[in-house]
């Protein structure tokens, strides 16, 4: 009697065993974070109102007759997006030279 449930005992505990060495320990490691859908986001939802909000600005100020604070405000800005243009190419081209020098 008692073999029969040490024997019963035994196969239920490797039977276990077995089910537990089926099952994954933990999570593969992420391979990276996925920035597309932000950027995508920013350039499409968050920067056309940002223009907005400096179009607004100059047309209030234009109204006043402050016509050279917006033409200083104008140029600022349009030197800004030539800097943040010239980032992002900056980033393209950077990956590119790095895809060629390591592949």
């Amino acid at each position: 009697m008692i073999a029969i449930e040490l024997t019963e005992a035994a196969s239920s505990a490797a039977h276990a065993l077995t089910a537990l060495s089926s099952t994954p320990l933990a999570e593969p490691a992420p391979t990276g974070i996925a920035t597309d859908n932000i950027v995508a986001f920013f350039a499409s939802k968050i920067a056309p109102i940002l223009l907005a909000v400096l179009g607004v600005i100059f047309i209030g100020r234009a109204s006043r007759g402050e016509i050279s604070k917006v033409l200083t405000s104008s140029a600022i800005a349009i030197v800004g997006l030539a800097f943040i243009a010239g980032a992002a190419t900056l980033f393209f081209v950077g990956d590119y030279l790095i895809a060629l020098i390591f592949e």
